[in-house]
């Protein structure tokens, strides 16, 4: 049986979905996997660096709310990072801190600590995978732990451990996919006859888009998680700011609806091809054909397609995922550092 101690870094909607998660496969854990854990350390911005060594409570960190200022948290307040690190001796963090598209700083910088004090870091931020992969995954090998982040792309479809260990030696030679949900939730529903601001507005009211959706809209999101699956999966390095990009702010509720009527939807496609001088991607607003696979996916849900050496189409689809599918790419991390 592994005791384990976790630390929280960020304690928004994934972070307390994956505490409820835990709680619910907290019998599983212990009887199939051998797991028994407990929750030594959370910290954000309003929380600040709390740790309890005796464990956080589930329905006291479910509870906690920002406008009582977590009045009710027990625990004791540390003056820094690394303060919390060393009075909650955490065997795993998880990090799910927001994202920053320029640098993936400070996670990068939390995940290295955390890295180097011997915990294994699991995070659903596509900054640091972005901007620090290759050095924190041989960080975390020098230090005998895992560097792990499954939730990043397609919540928790297992795309990365997909390759990492079940498709060894193979070749991946690019993607295609529909990767962006608050996007595809939009032009669904401006087939359906909303105009774009009522199809935005839909989609704030299912949780789906933030209040500034603009992120999502330009094609950010789309091109962080392109720049994620060629860094990892396709082993070249690749920027963000290096895949060509264009939103589906200029498409019009007419021309989205002439074009499902055609039998050719719009759909904000991600692509990523190998080509002699290293790897092409691209994110936009393609008319996709309705005897493509691609075509049929609305709402919430997403579509991925490898070409490989071995397999010239292997397909991944999620349907209409939640909060639940993210923070189970965590718990499946999880599993797997404990089991290393």
């Amino acid at each position: 049986m592994k005791s384990l101690r976790i630390g929280l870094l960020g304690l928004g909607n994934v972070n307390r979905t994956l505490v409820d998660l835990l709680q619910r496969k907290n019998t599983e854990l212990r009887e199939r996997h051998g797991i028994v854990w407990s929750i030594t350390g959370v910290a954000s911005r309003r929380i600040g660096w709390r740790v309890n060594a005796a464990g956080f409570g589930v329905a006291e960190l479910l509870g906690a709310r920002s406008s009582d200022g977590f009045a009710g948290m027990r625990g004791k307040q540390c003056p820094g990072y690394g303060d919390w690190l060393d009075a909650a001796q955490p065997d795993v963090v998880f990090e799910a801190t927001s994202l920053n598209v320029e640098s993936g700083q400070p996670a990068i910088e939390h995940i290295r600590a955390a890295l180097e004090h011997g915990a294994h870091a699991i995070t659903a931020n596509k900054g640091p995978v972005v901007h620090a992969w290759a050095e924190l995954r041989d960080l975390a090998a020098r230090h005998g732990v895992q560097f792990l982040f499954e939730s990043t792309v397609m919540d928790g479809v297992p795309i990365f451990s997909l390759f990492r260990n079940s498709l060894p030696a193979i070749e991946v030679r690019g993607f295609k996919g529909i990767l962006n949900s608050t996007t595809n939730v939009i032009l669904t529903g401006m087939e359906r006859g909303l105009s774009f601001d009522e199809s935005l507005q839909q989609a704030q009211q299912l949780g789906v888009a933030e209040t500034d959706a603009s992120y999502d809209i330009d094609g950010w999101d789309a091109a962080v998680k392109v720049a994620v699956l060629v860094n990892v999966i396709m082993g070249v390095r690749l920027l963000p700011q290096e895949v060509k990009r264009e939103g589906i702010r200029g498409l019009t509720g007419e021309a989205v609806r002439s074009a499902r009527n055609a039998g050719t939807p719009y759909k904000l496609m991600c692509r990523a091809q190998r080509t002699e001088s290293g790897v092409f991607a691209s994110v936009r607003p393609e008319q996709i054909p309705l005897t493509d696979a691609m075509a049929l996916v609305g709402g919430t849900s997403s579509i991925i397609q490898f070409e490989t050496d071995i397999f010239p189409g292997l397909t991944i689809t999620e349907e209409n995922p939640g909060l639940y599918a993210t923070a189970y790419g965590m718990l499946a991390d999880f599993v797997r550092a404990a089991g290393s």
